[in-house]
């Protein structure tokens, strides 16, 4: 396996961390970011790269097969460009669907439709993670309902199986400004009128500790969640070519990204979700295990002869 020639430290890295906004209206939820010493684990396995304290989830799953991870956030959230039309459009308009496709797509949403009184909204989402944001506000209120999840949680099949109950169906789509088309490409195809709002965008993290950078080139596998994530990955590495660390990402359509950047060893599960995700990220470090343990037996014979 290639090297970067990078070597291991011993001493607790720096890490990345950003202050919250209250308001994603008024401000990006993460609006600034502050360098800080804390304790990290001296032989992570595993690299995450959400947003600092989305993790969890991910880090806690692989913690139940001894996995130690390095937390490395690789972009945060921004508002889009039309995020102050969101509130007014769910006041003065009703939409047959709400279609919601990430997490953060669907943070912003509820702050918006509280800001526009709650009004009643039956919502589609793609996938059980995403649906997760809303179980707090479903047992509070009953003028939102999360109604439909399609069998595959990607854009396309949310796109083919979303119910057409009337001729004129309308949809509101509340997306990030680099989601693809293919949302209101396959809607629009079937005869919904679909009505897209960008209302948040991802962007890199602007410092990146060139200690902790080190570790995670090191670590045997890079997890990501996202298109943006694996940009933003390419972008602070040294050399894409010389990197052949495992890539366990969430979902095709990320697996797909990274390997059009050039990464090499990239994982992913045929449903996006976080068992498959996890299952991927074990499977990298298998054959990173295995990888590692060839040159060994190569240079026992050797020393044998």
């Amino acid at each position: 396996m290639s090297s970067l020639s990078l070597h291991k430290f011993v001493s607790p890295p720096l890490y990345i961390s950003r202050s919250s906004s209250a308001n994603y209206s008024t401000h990006s939820r993460h609006n600034s970011i502050k360098i800080h010493c804390s304790s990290s684990p001296l032989n992570p396995k595993v690299v995450v790269t959400r947003e600092r304290g989305k993790n969890v989830k991910l880090i806690n799953a692989l913690a139940k097969h001894g996995i130690q991870c390095l937390e490395f956030p690789l972009i945060e959230h921004a508002p889009g460009p039309d995020l102050h039309k969101l509130h007014v459009t769910l006041t003065d308009v009703h939409f047959d669907w709400i279609i919601i496709t990430s997490p953060e797509a669907g943070l912003v949403f509820m702050d918006a439709w509280r800001a526009a009184g709650s009004p009643n909204v039956k919502v589609g989402v793609v996938g059980d993670g995403t649906a997760s944001v809303f179980k707090d506000v479903l047992q509070l209120s009953n003028t939102l309902e999360v109604a439909f999840t399609p069998s595959k949680a990607t854009a396309k099949v949310l796109a083919s199986e979303l119910p057409k109950d009337k001729e004129k169906c309308t949809v509101l789509y509340p997306a990030s400004a680099k989601a693809s088309c293919e949302i209101e490409e396959g809607l629009s195809g079937r005869g919904f009128i679909v009505e897209r709002l960008n209302t948040y965008t991802t962007v890199g993290v602007r410092h990146v500790d060139p200690l902790i950078l080190e570790q995670a080139v090191a670590t045997p596998v890079l997890s990501v969640a996202s298109p943006s994530a694996i940009r933003a990955w390419v972008e602070v590495i040294p050399s894409v070519e010389q990197w052949t660390n495992g890539v366990a990402c969430i979902g095709e359509t990320t697996g797909v990204a990274a390997k059009r950047l050039g990464l090499q060893n990239v994982y992913y599960p045929p449903n996006p979700g976080l068992e498959g995700w996890v299952s991927s990220i074990l499977e990298a470090l298998k054959v990173h295990d295995h990888l590692q343990k060839v040159p060994l037996k190569l240079s026992l014979v050797q020393f044998c002869f």
